[in-house]
């Protein structure tokens, strides 16, 4: 049987990969991008467990909110990224840098 403790467990080890990617990588965008949505994942399973484990509907409601954001982020990540990479041809975090006026 799954315990409450085991979500958490699973959720704080992904956010640690994530937060790890971060810290980690620090030349490639789209590798930043992802640890940022495994981030927001994790947390979104702590959410759900915390939902079920309690019978309570909110943490799922909130999880919806989570995603609506985490999806427009991409789409406007990506977008960004594939504008820069057509003017720059990198994606190289150092070099986006240089774009500080």
């Amino acid at each position: 049987m799954l315990t409450l403790a085991h979500f958490l467990t699973l959720g704080a080890i992904l956010f640690s990969i994530g937060v790890a990617g971060i810290f980690l990588n620090r030349k490639n965008i789209i590798i930043l991008l992802m640890s940022i949505e495994l981030m927001l994942l994790a947390v979104n399973m702590n959410f759900i467990a915390f939902s079920r484990f309690l019978d309570n509907m909110d943490g799922q409601i909130f999880v919806f909110f989570i995603l609506t954001v985490a999806a427009a982020e991409a789409a406007i990540g990506l977008a960004i990224l594939v504008v820069l990479f057509r003017n720059r041809q990198t994606i190289n975090v150092e070099d986006i840098e240089e774009l500080r006026g």
